[in-house]
C-alpha cells in the first residue's frame, strides 16, 4: 500500500487515521483531508458514498488544491471542491438567525423567507436542516436565553419576561420548566424550591461530581478537589436544596465513572441540559461526533450553519456542564492541536488517547 500525504504544514492526523477515517466515511474529517483514486483519477470527501477502493490505488491529500495539482479532478458525487465554500442557503439561515437575534419581537416567517429570498415553505425546510430546528423554535430560544439573563438583575421577574419580548407572561410561565429546568422565580432566585442530588465519586482522571434534577442529569464536574467542585454545584444553584445522593443515585455516578474510564461507550441516563439556542445547537453537534473522531471549533461552527461563529462555539464548549456526556473533549484546534478544556488539557489529552482505536 502506498500512503502519499501531500502537505506544506504537517497534518495532524497519521497515515492510518485518513485510512481509517475513508473506510468509517467519518463526516468527522470531511474538510481535514481528501483521498484520491488512481485507478479512477477522481478525489472525494472521507464521507464520500462511493465504493471504497483498494487500499493501495489511495493517496491522501491535505486540500483538494494538493489533489488537483497532482492530477486528480473532483468526485461528481460527493463534490470535495466545494467543502470551503460558503453554502447560499447556510448563508441564508445565519442572516435570518441574526434577523432573529437583533429583534425585539420574534419576525413572521414570511418576513425571514423573504429576506432569504425564498418562498416561505422552503425557507422553513431549509432553516431546519441548516440549524436542526425551526425558526420559531430557534426565536423560541432566543427569548428564552434573554429571559434567562434578565431574570437575575431585573426588578421582578415579569420585568424580565417582558424585556425578553414575551407579549405575556402566561406564555412564558408555560414553556419556563422546559427552558429554565425549574420555575422562573427558583431560577431567578438561585434555583430556590429546586431539589438536586449530587455525589462525587473517583476516577482514574481525579474526583467526578454528578448532579441530577428530576428530570435527569445535570451536572457532571472533573476535578482534583471534591469540595471545589461542590462549590461550583452551590454557585450554579445558590438557592437550590442540594442532597446527597442515595443508593440508587451511586448507580448513576458509577455509570458516569464508567464512561470516564472507557468514553467511546453510550451513556445511557437522561440529561436535563439547559442552555441557550446557540449553545444547545453547539452541544448537540458535539454528540454527534464519534467516539475516536475529532473536529476543530470552525467544523463544528460550519455544522451548526454558522460557519464564522468559531469562538463562539469555543465559549459555548467552555461553558458545557455536562462532562463526557457532551463531549466536548473531542473539538480541537483548526491545526489539530489541543485546546482549552474546561476540566484540563492533560484529561482532554487522556479522554481522547482512551478513544483512540489504537488505545
Amino acid at each position: 500500500m502506498s500512503i502519499e500525504i501531500q502537505s506544506a504544514p504537517a497534518a495532524p492526523l497519521g497515515a492510518a487515521d485518513y485510512l481509517a477515517a475513508v473506510r468509517r466515511r467519518d463526516r468527522a474529517y470531511d474538510g481535514r483531508f481528501v483521498y484520491a483514486v488512481r485507478t479512477t483519477g477522481v478525489y472525494c470527501r472521507p464521507s464520500c458514498g462511493a465504493r471504497p477502493a483498494r487500499a493501495e490505488n489511495l493517496s491522501f491529500h491535505v486540500t483538494a488544491e494538493a489533489a488537483e495539482r497532482a492530477g486528480f479532478r473532483p468526485c461528481m458525487r460527493c463534490h470535495p471542491g466545494e467543502m470551503g465554500r460558503i453554502d447560499p442557503q447556510v448563508e441564508a439561515v445565519r442572516q435570518a438567525c441574526r434577523l432573529i437575534e437583533a429583534a425585539e419581537d420574534a419576525p413572521s416567517l414570511e418576513a425571514l423567507a423573504g429576506a432569504a429570498g425564498l418562498s416561505p415553505f422552503h425557507f422553513h425546510r431549509v432553516f431546519k436542516k441548516v440549524t436542526g430546528v425551526t425558526p420559531k423554535a430557534y426565536a423560541a430560544g432566543e427569548q428564552a436565553r434573554r429571559a434567562r439573563e434578565g431574570l437575575s438583575g431585573a426588578r421582578t421577574v415579569t420585568e424580565a419576561i417582558f424585556d425578553a419580548g414575551y407579549n405575556s407572561s402566561s406564555r412564558f410561565y408555560e414553556t419556563a420548566p422546559a427552558r429554565l429546568g425549574m420555575t422562573p422565580t427558583a431560577w431567578r432566585q438561585g434555583g430556590v424550591g429546586e431539589k438536586i442530588r449530587f455525589a462525587v465519586g473517583q476516577s482514574s482522571l481525579g474526583a467526578v461530581l454528578v448532579a441530577a434534577t428530576g428530570k435527569g442529569v445535570c451536572a457532571i464536574l472533573m476535578g482534583d478537589d471534591p469540595e471545589s467542585l461542590v462549590r461550583d454545584l452551590q454557585d450554579r444553584f445558590p438557592r437550590a436544596e442540594l442532597e446527597g445522593g442515595d443508593e440508587a443515585f451511586a448507580r448513576t455516578v458509577a455509570a458516569v465513572v464508567g464512561l470516564i474510564e472507557a468514553p467511546g461507550a453510550r451513556l445511557d441516563l437522561p440529561l436535563d441540559i439547559r442552555g441557550a439556542a446557540f449553545q444547545q445547537q453547539v452541544w448537540r453537534a458535539l454528540r454527534d461526533i464519534p467516539a475516536g473522531s475529532t473536529m476543530s471549533y470552525a467544523e463544528v461552527a460550519r455544522a451548526i450553519g454558522r460557519p464564522g461563529a468559531a469562538r463562539a462555539v469555543a465559549q459555548a464548549c467552555a461553558r458545557n456542564p455536562l462532562a463526557i456526556a457532551i463531549p466536548c473533549h473531542r473539538v480541537v484546534r483548526q491545526d489539530g492541536a489541543l485546546s482549552g478544556y474546561r476540566w484540563g488539557l492533560e484529561r482532554k489529552r487522556e479522554l481522547l488517547r482512551r478513544e483512540s482505536p489504537a488505545a
